[in-house]
């Protein structure tokens, strides 16, 4: 085994252990996890990377005052939502993978879903400017009809994926994806707040960022950006998928 073998096996065993070592309440009922998404904005336009966090409200009964990345359900409608541009091939095809009925359509809701959520949650439009006149759905995404902006699906990079453990009252089954901060292409004001679901922002290097009271899996999406940028970053390479199926987690790669 060569020096960089043995560097990712080490990596990986080390991300596993931490899943694991989290102690989880497993006893409420089976329910079926929701599909999910979530982004990563990265801030390179600095000497230090920075990512963007955002503080839950205390009131919250799913995670409260935990930092986390803007995320949330698909919703049907972002499937309709037209796109400046599509998805890598290769992350098209990693997001098919292990997928009851994949089809494209599928995999494009994933990566809009985590571009609707962040403006959802942060007032944040990612995406380019356009003069295009497509038809978006209604909710959501008329603010970016509006703002004539458009989501850049070739600017995402999917990272992992992560399912709730079964026996936790809430459960996704939650694509993480990243994307330059340099897609943020207009701001909604007073989206945050002492009254939203996120009170604050922050924008943080990742070594700081992961000293925050935020849930494992938050941690080790981190890791895996880390690992993944180290590794070159490409749209080719291989897709962490943590799940529990016997009562431990395990990492598996989407190839």
């Amino acid at each position: 085994m060569s020096d960089v073998q043995a560097d990712r096996l080490e990596r990986m065993n080390r991300f596993v252990r931490r899943m694991n070592e989290v102690n989880r309440d497993l006893s409420s009922p089976y329910v079926r996890p929701k599909d999910a998404a979530t982004l990563i904005l990265v801030d390179r336009s600095g000497r230090v990377p920075k990512v963007l966090l955002g503080k839950r409200h205390q009131r919250h009964k799913f995670m409260p005052g935990k930092f986390v990345f803007p995320g949330g359900r698909v919703d049907p409608v972002d499937r309709r939502m037209p796109v400046a541009r599509p998805l890598d091939p290769h992350d098209e095809a990693h997001l098919m993978k292990r997928l009851q009925r994949a089809s494209p359509d599928k995999a494009r809701a994933f990566a809009l879903a985590a571009i609707r959520e962040t403006f959802e949650e942060t007032g944040l439009l990612l995406g380019v400017r356009s003069e295009q006149t497509a038809k978006v759905p209604h909710g959501p995404w008329s603010a970016f009809a509006t703002a004539k902006i458009l989501p850049d699906l070739a600017a995402l990079h999917f990272i992992g994926r992560a399912i709730t453990p079964p026996g936790r009252p809430r459960r996704f089954d939650a694509r993480f994806f990243t994307m330059d901060a340099s897609a943020i292409a207009d701001r909604v004001e007073g989206v945050t707040g002492p009254e939203a679901e996120l009170v604050e922002l922050v924008w943080m290097a990742l070594a700081e960022a992961k000293q925050l009271d935020m849930p494992a899996v938050t941690g080790v999406m981190m890791e895996e950006l880390d690992a993944r940028i180290a590794d070159g970053f490409g749209h080719d390479l291989p897709v962490p998928f943590y799940s529990m199926p016997r009562g431990r987690f395990q990492r598996e790669l989407l190839l």
